[in-house]
């Protein structure tokens, strides 16, 4: 069992939607987000272990005037 980080959004059309790298999905919910997420992930499992090239680091709030 492998645990990945992922980034969620809000989108006002849309609901919830789910950031990963390689994958997105989209839910009505949370719960129901990290379901379709997991979907998503283990089909990517199946060509092996995927490749991230980034990594979660962390928000930055800028203000512009």
């Amino acid at each position: 069992m492998k645990n990945y980080m992922a980034v969620a959004e809000r989108c006002v059309g849309t609901g919830v939607g789910h950031g990963f790298s390689g994958a997105h999905s989209q839910g009505a919910t949370l719960d129901g987000l990290k379901v379709n997420l997991s979907e998503v992930i283990a089909m990517l499992l199946e060509d092996g272990d995927p490749r991230f090239d980034a990594e979660f680091v962390g928000t930055q709030m800028v203000v512009v005037a």
